[in-house]
């Protein structure tokens, strides 16, 4: 079994990269291999709206040349997805929301079956405020998708400004346990059958 974590953030080691990790190791711990996608600070195009993806219907878009094609390729091949993203002006990095936005266009144009039964969950970084619309724009994604959405203790957010920042919310950190331990649960209890 395999989970892919995409890390929305520019910041390779800031603090959506550190709770995804923590969410991998409850996650480790039960024999479930990780892969941390670093999308954030990658070039990838908005949707166009072009509807290729309906022609097609390959489970790609026809825009070849960013990374939207190869990380949408590593969603389906795993049996689990994890989507983080900081808050940027009370949303996900536009990073995120392209990913988003094409990813929802092309699973719909292949039968909305892209990410059909996989075991996912969404987690966001924020300094104050303006967490939770990122989480809930993630949250609609996954929904729509058609995914078995994960819960935690409490809504999956975690504080700190600088990287780093994040340990110091003990509440937050614990939730990102809770989430990992969740997730192996229902991703054995799926693979068991």
């Amino acid at each position: 079994m395999k989970v892919v974590g995409i890390n929305g953030s520019s910041r390779r080691a800031g603090n959506t990269s550190i709770i995804l990790k923590t969410v991998f190791k409850e996650l480790e711990k039960q024999g479930i291999e990780t892969e941390l996608i670093q999308l954030g600070g990658q070039s990838i195009r908005g949707c166009m709206a072009c509807m290729k993806c309906f022609e097609m219907q390959n489970g790609k878009c026809v825009i070849q040349n960013d990374c939207f094609n190869d990380i949408v390729a590593k969603m389906i091949q795993a049996d689990g997805v994890i989507l983080g993203s900081p808050v940027y002006c009370a949303d996900v990095t536009p990073e995120m929301k392209a990913l988003l936005d094409r990813g929802a266009l092309v699973s719909h144009a292949n039968g909305g079956a892209l990410l059909k039964h996989k075991v996912t969950g969404a987690v966001t970084a924020v300094r104050r405020s303006g967490g939770l619309h990122a989480f809930d724009t993630m949250n609609h994604f996954l929904h729509i998708t058609e995914s078995f959405m994960v819960g935690a203790s409490y809504w999956n957010m975690v504080h700190g400004l600088e990287p780093g920042d994040v340990e110091n919310d003990a509440e937050g950190m614990k939730n990102m346990q809770v989430l990992g331990e969740n997730m192996a649960w229902l991703l054995k209890r799926i693979s068991a059958k």
